[in-house]
């Protein structure tokens, strides 16, 4: 996917706010910095252990604006409904998604529905855009030095199991439920403890590892993981060696990486219990003094 927007997209549509390749697009409008982002939600089954397509549609478009240093103010809400949905399963995702914008501090102004013949989706899709206000411009990849420091905001893969599971009738000793979940507010308090955060993004396709390999596709460094470190819940952990999964690469929905300064990583812990040390950023050429200093 990632060369496929490359390739084809960005090659297309070229122009200075597509370029960024950020979560969201930053603009002007005015004297006004403002975030734009939009995204679409497939997810089959649409209820699952932790929430359902209606939240997670809110939640993801919420954290897509959060990640680029953006209050999120407004969404839209589109709907394409497959003809014949019980009247009941599309009431609980719009209860659902209410919800999640209250919870979040966000209005719904506007949306669309569309009705498609039966076999034209599964079930519902939810197409979400989200606007956002910029208070924190210091976010770029260009900013990343070696040495920092990088942080992951709980448990990863917890929404690709707990959707897996109820696709496939799935049962283990404990029942894994999605990370799905706001990470404005956590946003705003990690921000507010550190000026010297450089980039944060939420791991979702792809999971923490494909988010990390796209930081660092086109720069001069890499980042080593301390695997150790890196919360797994013991229900993931379990899936992940019946099935053959990898932690790293499955998706999250409530998760943030953060990038930032190493004299402020202890300071970003305090504020904000939940976050761990997943890792620190360093260049190639220093791999052999690394090793020798004991990092993996």
């Amino acid at each position: 996917m990632h060369g496929l927007i490359d390739s084809m997209i960005i090659r297309e549509f070229d122009n200075e706010a597509l370029n960024q390749k950020k979560d969201s697009a930053i603009l002007t409008i005015g004297n006004r910095r403002i975030a734009f982002t939009t995204d679409s939600y497939v997810v089959n089954p649409i209820f699952f252990a932790g929430g359902d397509i209606g939240s997670l549609a809110v939640y993801g478009t919420v954290n897509d604006l959060s990640v680029c240093g953006a209050r999120p103010l407004y969404l839209s809400l589109g709907l394409i409904i497959e003809e014949g949905l019980d009247r009941t399963i599309l009431e609980r995702v719009i209860k659902s998604a209410g919800s999640a914008a209250k919870r979040s501090g966000i209005d719904i102004v506007t949306g669309d529905t569309k009705v498609v013949e039966r076999g034209g989706c599964d079930k519902l899709f939810v197409n979400t855009s989200g606007i956002g206000e910029v208070y924190y411009e210091r976010l770029s990849i260009d900013e990343i030095r070696p040495g920092d420091a990088v942080l992951v905001s709980g448990p990863i893969g917890e929404h690709a199991i707990s959707v897996l599971s109820a696709r496939e009738g799935m049962e283990f000793k404990t029942t894994v439920k999605s990370d799905s979940a706001p990470l404005n507010k956590l946003i705003r308090k990690i921000l507010s403890a550190s000026r010297n955060v450089k980039v944060m993004r939420d791991p979702t396709r792809g999971g923490v590892a494909t988010t990390l390999n796209e930081i660092v596709s086109s720069r001069p460094f890499g980042i080593s993981l301390e695997e150790e470190a890196i919360p797994v819940t013991g229900g993931v952990r379990q899936a992940c060696e019946l099935l053959g999964f990898d932690p790293l690469y499955l998706a999250c929905e409530g998760r943030v990486i953060i990038i930032a300064a190493r004299k402020d990583a202890a300071k970003i812990l305090r504020r904000s219990a939940t976050i761990r040390t997943a890792g620190r950023e360093y260049h190639r050429r220093d791999d052999r003094r690394l090793q020798r200093q004991g990092m993996p």
